[in-house]
């Protein structure tokens, strides 16, 4: 897949919006993801390069089944140990490298994929300026799915830094890239975190 900015440099209107980095999805929870540990060094670096410009969202699970409505219900009937009325409240922070770099007001909390409808993200963003995405984060084929084509309806440019997404399914990480890619390439660009970083004009 050809990685680049085909659309030109980034500038002051753009933001880094990192997606559900937390102990949740880290190794060791029950839904731990080998790779979010590996992508964790290009994620802290896209965060650290602007951490003013650094936006992070959690995933934040119902305390019991009867705050679950109807399909969700059924999903954490099978997760009863991720319901926050058992799980320690730890595993819903922020990974410790990644919550050193939130500035205050910049941390999102979420009980479903995107996190355009339950927050104040959106107009959070909008007040700062920001037209311009590149998304990071955990998984590639759901919450970060979610957050990409969230940002695109709301005409946003979004930039998918490859090496800074993770799955537990490395089928369907790759799939979801190549659509970005591909299918998507008009509104989508995909790119490394080294090709960001590079093009990131930032003032002196």
């Amino acid at each position: 897949m050809e990685t680049g900015l085909k659309f030109g440099p980034l500038g002051e209107d753009a933001a880094h919006l990192c997606v559900d980095m937390q102990k949740l999805f880290a190794p060791g929870s029950p839904w731990g993801a080998p790779w979010v540990a590996r992508r964790l060094p290009a994620v802290t670096m896209l965060a650290s390069a602007r951490p003013e410009r650094s936006f992070f969202t959690r995933f934040i699970p119902p305390r019991s089944l009867t705050g679950a409505p109807g399909s969700w219900g059924r999903y954490y009937a099978a997760w009863p140990e991720i319901l926050r009325e058992t799980m320690s409240e730890e595993w819903l922070r922020l990974l410790p490298e990644l919550e050193a770099l939130a500035p205050a007001g910049h941390v999102f909390d979420k009980s479903v994929y995107s996190p355009w409808w339950q927050t104040g993200l959106e107009a959070t963003l909008r007040a700062k300026g920001v037209t311009t995405l590149v998304v990071s984060g955990s998984e590639t084929d759901i919450c970060v799915l979610a957050t990409v084509l969230g940002a695109v309806d709301r005409g946003f440019r979004v930039i998918v830094a490859v090496d800074a997404v993770c799955s537990s399914s490395d089928e369907t990480h790759d799939a979801v890239l190549s659509l970005f890619g591909g299918r998507m390439g008009r509104q989508i660009e995909t790119a490394t975190t080294g090709q960001i970083l590079e093009d990131w004009r930032v003032p002196p």
